[in-house]
């Protein structure tokens, strides 16, 4: 329980309830469209104090770090932001995250701690995810970022996979005094942080420079080593390697499994954003060009990789880029915010479609997208009203090029190379929710391979947890 500061007590609590906000600040489209540079403008010092200082220190447990799945101390750090202790917050956030400068970028705010937010009843929340990126950015700029190392222990953990709950499990594994080994099957790190956000959401800098604090803290990144074909887990544990985290996440873009999907011009959202909007450096070689997007785009999907895909299009010099998504905006996946940037920036939506056949042109290329109209029906087993077919309403769609973006899937290869590791039979692996543990003994599991496509925060956490397990279950062992 956080303890509110004595001052706290006798602040105008309605004053600051009907305070304005100064919101999130973006370049102007016409010169953002050009680059794929951050779109948002960065709080000064004097905005951050501001927007800390609207915040009503609601009594525990706040609202706010309920909703947030790291639960960070949220009023405690708009209170030492509003005065001026920006140092201080940003210690706060790294009690509870090991990404708080990625977080603070990429959650979906307006879904978790904002949206939770006790202003919502009256005005606009607290900005407290650019609060955070703020902060965490104030102290590497001024002393720089170091993670703590603690006694050497001896023991010997292997990490598959280089995402968010594979560096989060490194980052409090190093702090144990445990030495760590990540072996990641591309070429950089990063997992889906690196290769399926956009540059103009998560600069590629912010994702590298935390990389670079825990390699100083000694964990070892082994790339282009795909787990599973070239080593298995059991190699890893009959080796030098006391213990196994996996989190490989969901990287595997699920088929729409009609027509037309293998032509040329039809991209999968991973391989379309990793060729995009990534160093070509650090890319597969065969992965080593951009799209052809031509002049018209479709992007298929209602979730933020569907956003990032149009926006993508957009920088990629498309004229015409459409979102095709067979409910009605109500029912999206994704976050309203990133969808209100791309609508700003040129995308268009159009609701209630499905494509179920991609048309080659008589170059062989895809010309053409069928589609049908759609209907709402029943609620189905999310709560989401299903979409039913509208019989006779097929109509046509012009595009050169098209982006899948419905869904991921893991990858099976571990599961099936892994005796008695127990997973479903989509390959998504069993583990404790608390602990990671799976049904190997020294063998952990957390992230996207175990919950299915989910936030980085949630996997970040994930990999926090399995840390903790596996702390307690090396101290175990001789």
């Amino acid at each position: 329980m956080r303890k509110i500061p004595g001052e706290f007590l006798a602040i105008d609590r309605k004053a600051r309830a009907r305070s304005f906000s100064t919101d999130v600040q973006t370049r102007p489209v016409a010169e953002r469209i050009c680059d794929f540079n951050d779109v948002v403008i960065y709080l000064t010092p004097e905005l951050a104090m501001q927007e800390a200082a609207r915040c009503v220190q609601c009594p525990d447990p706040a609202p706010c770090m309920l909703a947030c799945p790291a639960h960070n101390d949220i009023p405690s750090a708009m209170w030492l932001i509003e005065q001026g202790r920006f140092l201080e917050a940003a210690a706060i956030y790294r009690q509870t995250s090991s990404l708080p400068e990625i977080c603070g970028r990429v959650c979906p705010h307006e879904q978790l701690c904002q949206g939770s937010c006790s202003h919502n009843k009256a005005t606009a929340p607290v900005m407290t995810g650019p609060l955070e990126a703020f902060v965490t950015d104030y102290e590497r700029q001024l002393l720089g970022v170091s993670i703590p190392v603690g006694q050497p222990s001896g023991k010997h953990v292997a990490i598959i996979g280089a995402g968010p709950a594979g560096l989060a499990c490194a980052e409090q594994l190093v702090q144990q005094g445990h030495q760590v080994t990540i072996f990641e099957a591309k070429p950089g790190p990063g997992g889906m942080i690196t290769y399926g956000i956009p540059n103009f959401k998560l600069p590629k800098e912010v994702v590298f420079e935390r990389i670079h604090d825990l390699e100083k803290a000694g964990v070892k990144i082994v790339y282009n080593t795909y787990v599973g074909p070239e080593m298995t887990i059991d190699d890893l544990l009959e080796g030098d390697f006391d213990a196994v985290f996996v989190g490989v996440g969901a990287q595997i873009d699920a088929p729409m499994e009609v027509p037309g999907e293998d032509l040329p011009g039809v991209y999968k959202a991973t391989e379309f954003l990793m060729r995009g909007n990534v160093d070509l450096e650090l890319l597969p070689p065969e992965l080593r060009s951009l799209p052809e997007v031509g002049r018209k785009v479709v992007v298929i999907g209602g979730g933020d990789t569907a956003s990032d895909c149009l926006r993508t299009a957009l920088r990629m010099g498309a004229e015409e880029v459409v979102c095709l998504y067979r409910r009605t905006e109500k029912e999206m996946p994704g976050g309203r915010h990133d969808r209100d940037l791309a609508k700003e920036e040129g995308a268009q939506y159009q609701f209630l479609t499905q494509p179920i056949r991609f048309i080659a042109g008589p170059d062989g290329r895809l010309a053409q997208v069928e589609c049908i109209r759609m209907v709402l029906g029943e609620p189905d087993a999310k709560g989401r009203r299903r979409p039913v077919p509208v019989e006779n309403s097929n109509f046509i769609v012009e595009a050169d090029c098209a982006v899948t973006a419905v869904s991921y899937w893991p990858d099976p290869t571990i599961g099936k190379t892994t005796p008695d590791l127990k997973t479903d039979k989509w390959g998504l692996i069993y583990a404790d929710t608390e602990t990671g543990a799976t049904s190997r003994p020294g063998v952990y599991a957390g992230g996207d391979d175990v919950t299915g496509p989910s936030l980085v925060v949630t996997a970040m956490v994930a990999g926090r947890k399995a840390a903790a397990a596996i702390d307690q279950y090396l101290a175990s062992i001789e």
